[in-house]
């Protein structure tokens, strides 16, 4: 198996910070302690892949990969197979940042093989997020009975912010991220509509009862939180049940923040970011009303995957939250205290490549995709396998 040079897990300082507020927690540390750091080697899992954006891992240990260019791959036994698994909806829209995302296996999915999916449907001139279900064959080659579930609405004439993140709650039902697509940041703080929300449906693509908004005229009863940029990260703590998410800002103002269903995470009213031309987005950083961030980056890594990673391989990492960086090219790992995050480490960084998913593994490995027309299935294990 080719494999990279061994690396320390200490490719950057890290550090315990006690925060008196999670806003400031890059402006003031208060109280710096070395953490322990791990040893791990960098793996190839699978190469070739065309721009890989989510991984699943399916009983056995064989893997699924989407390639944002449309096409669902498997790793069996540690091979990529060459040819695609048939089915994918014929209108997936592969168009600037859309095209296949992400891919997740049903909780129940030892008893009815279901996987969920999230593609960027339509046209160039009219597009939107879309979430399906289908059943995966036995011989996982196809998609088999696929049912699309729901749809964001409105359109976008343009192929940006699609979100796509998909997790399950403990109570079975599940969130889908969604962006602003772009050229509606403004309609992020409108409940009528989904851009800018993380919506919560059934299984069955019903609404929940207990939505935050069901049963109000004035907005998607969908929606479960609001105000969002583009959430490309999304994971549910497996210890208290509570969704968190990442979104990128625009030039700076990258964002880690701790879901609670009704609130408004602020964009584009309140923001610690600026446009990409330098101009103001916002004057406001806080604003009555808005939540703040957990964490937030004022030089954008493009935050894109998250995991909590709660496996034996490494247990200085037990508890922590991974999060790939794409303009970053690392992985940042951040250790918790509860809801606090209190340190944080760069991984990887002297790699040079950009991290589109990162994946803890049934066997207490991190995975990782690249981000690249020729990427890679990563896997950082302990030196001794």
């Amino acid at each position: 198996m080719t494999h990279f040079k061994p690396l320390l897990a200490a490719s950057a300082a890290c550090f315990a910070i006690a925060l008196t507020a999670p806003a400031a927690a890059q402006d003031v540390p208060q109280g710096v302690q070395e953490s322990e750091q791990a040893n791990f080697e960098v793996h190839v899992v699978a190469e070739g892949l065309e721009f890989p954006w989510s991984i699943a891992f399916l009983p056995g240990g064989d893997m699924l990969v989407t390639e944002r260019e449309g096409r669902l791959r498997v790793i069996r036994g540690g091979v990529l197979d060459p040819e695609p698994l048939a089915g994918v909806p014929d209108d997936l829209l592969v168009e600037r940042q859309g095209g296949l995302m992400e891919i997740a296996l049903d909780p129940d999915f030892a008893s009815n093989r279901m996987v969920w999916f999230s593609y960027a449907a339509g046209t160039p001139q009219a597009n939107h997020t879309a979430l399906a279900r289908a059943r995966l064959n036995a011989a996982v080659t196809a998609l088999e009975d696929v049912e699309v579930v729901f749809r964001a609405r409105p359109d976008s004439p343009r192929g940006f912010h699609f979100g796509g993140k998909i997790d399950f709650l403990p109570d079975g039902t599940l969130l889908l991220s969604l962006g602003d697509a772009g050229l509606f940041r403004d309609e992020a703080q409108n409940l009528r509509n989904h851009l800018g929300t993380i919506v919560r449906l059934h299984r069955d693509g019903s609404v929940p009862d207990d939505n935050p908004f069901t049963g109000r005229d004035d907005a998607a009863a969908e929606i479960y939180t609001w105000g969002h940029r583009n959430v490309q990260g999304l994971a549910v703590h497996p210890e208290t049940g509570v969704a968190w998410s990442h979104e990128h800002g625009p030039r700076g103002g990258d964002e880690v923040n701790i879901l609670t269903p009704g609130l408004n995470y602020g964009w584009p009213v309140i923001s610690y970011g600026i446009n990409y031309d330098g101009s103001i987005v916002t004057e406001h950083t806080a604003m009555e009303g808005m939540e703040q961030p957990a964490w937030y980056w004022g030089v954008s890594p493009a935050v894109s995957g998250m995991a909590f990673y709660d496996g034996d391989a490494f247990p200085e990492w037990r508890g922590d939250l991974f999060i790939g960086a794409l303009a970053g090219m690392r992985v940042i790992r951040f250790e918790l205290d509860g809801d606090r995050l209190i340190g944080t480490e760069d991984l990887l960084s002297d790699m040079g490549m950009r991290i589109r998913d990162v994946r803890a593994g049934p066997d207490g490995f991190l995975y990782l995709a690249t981000d690249d027309i020729d990427g890679m299935i990563l896997r950082l294990q302990s030196p001794a396998e």
